[in-house]
């Protein structure tokens, strides 16, 4: 039954749509993964999906954690309004930020405030900085918060596309002069999803050189800093000069496997890390102070993400073993939970006949009917499918078995690129 059109409609603002929100036919990728995963669903019942789309942790937080969370939820102390957070998560975090990425000399009192998920703290920073005509450098493909807030506020977005030719770093040299003289923010993500790239000390240091040229904040969205499959977590704020140019975002959520708790914290500069307070103070009541105790115990133990991140790697290295026997130019990235591979241009169906893709979104949805396998199309910046090795497995055998089950459903796939 529709209902009628009721002046409500007229009233909402033109950032979500105006008077046209909620007619639009337009289907968003996720949602049309959603869907092509329950017709899968509904076409083969009983079968197994293999959902290599996922983006978030396939296991528990740790029950160190859990259990550090069942104390703190008992105490009366801790049963107010968190507001800007004590001091708890605030000292871990700089303690983490030394011991684990070589970051010294992080003030906990005035450098670290907590966040409620790093997508929190995205959507509370455009308020900080951004006025209408103001720009944002932005890498596409790439987590859109940033930018659709900076946009609520009259902003505008300049992307930058991250292609395999440039190691998946944005080529900061592009940026028309017109462009550059209404920048103010330019914000990154590495390791990166979704291509799981990872940054160096060079690029680093160029993007302090040219902040400081430039006048703009930068903002570093280290989500993924400490799943790294080899050497050190790099931490923007280890490079000299870093603090006076911007502030990095941390997450309990993928490295120690506490993605619903939704906390984190931002640390750096200490100017932007008060703003960040002052408008957060007036946006939410804090995180509850046991989680926020909880994840100052993860971040005060970092082998356990170097457990989480030895799983990931071994994951990468049997999912590259069989996307390559299928003819994908797999690479095992350097961190992260994602391998951003070169989708391919056509297949042999089940009927033998051949389908072609027109881009990577088409090759995706061939994936999730023929093969009940699920992976994120990209179309960017190049036709691009995201793989994620948080597959749910019970076990160790269970994820050989995963394996080797992707390896015999696309063996007759023929894949041309």
């Amino acid at each position: 039954m529709n209902m009628p059109e009721s002046y409500i409609q007229n009233l909402f603002a033109e950032r979500i749509g105006g008077g046209n929100y909620g007619k639009s036919s337009t289907v968003y990728k996720f949602e049309k993964i959603k869907r092509a995963k329950r017709a899968a669903m509904a076409a083969h019942p009983g079968a197994e999906i293999i959902d290599l789309g996922v983006g978030e942790p396939d296991e528990m937080a740790f029950p160190e954690v859990v259990e550090k969370l069942c104390v703190e939820a008992r105490l009366p102390a801790n049963r107010g309004y968190a507001d800007n957070g004590d001091a708890v998560l605030k000292e871990s975090a700089a303690r983490y930020l030394e011991r684990v990425c070589g970051v010294a000399g992080i003030n906990p009192e005035t450098e670290v405030l907590h966040s409620i998920g790093s997508k929190a703290a995205l959507s509370i920073l455009p308020a900080v900085l951004i006025n209408p005509g103001d720009c944002v450098l932005m890498t596409i493909p790439g987590y859109p918060v940033f930018g659709t807030h900076a946009k609520y506020y009259g902003g505008l977005v300049h992307n930058l596309p991250l292609t395999e030719a440039n190691g998946f770093l944005p080529d900061l040299d592009s940026v028309p002069a017109a462009v550059l003289e209404r920048a103010k923010v330019l914000v990154l993500n590495y390791p990166n999803n979704p291509t799981g790239a990872s940054a160096t000390p060079e690029f680093f240091a160029r993007v302090v050189e040219f902040a400081r040229a430039r006048e703009l904040v930068v903002i570093h969205d280290a989500a993924y800093a400490a799943l790294v499959f080899e050497g050190r977590p790099l931490s923007f704020l280890a490079t000299p000069g870093a603090k006076e140019v911007g502030i990095e975002l941390h997450s309990a959520s993928k490295s120690f496997n506490m993605t619903g708790w939704r906390c984190g914290f931002v640390a750096g500069n200490e100017l932007l890390v008060r703003a960040y307070g002052d408008l957060k103070d007036n946006t939410d009541s804090g995180q509850f102070l046991a989680i926020q105790h909880a994840a100052a115990l993860g971040f005060d133990h970092p082998e356990i993400t170097e457990q989480i991140a030895a799983k990931y790697s071994r994951r990468m290295d049997g999912l590259v073993r069989v996307l390559r026997r299928a003819c994908f130019q797999a690479k095992k990235p350097k961190g992260s939970f994602f391998m951003y591979v070169q989708a391919p241009k056509s297949a042999s169906g089940k009927d033998g006949a051949r389908r072609q893709f027109a881009n990577a979104e088409e090759a995706s949805q061939w994936l999730i009917t023929e093969k009940l396998i699920s992976t994120v199309p990209w179309d960017d910046a190049g036709a691009y499918l995201r793989f994620s090795v948080t597959f749910a497995a019970k076990n160790l055998e269970d994820e050989a078995r995963i394996l080797e089950e992707i390896e015999r459903r696309l063996a007759d796939a023929k894949l041309e690129f």
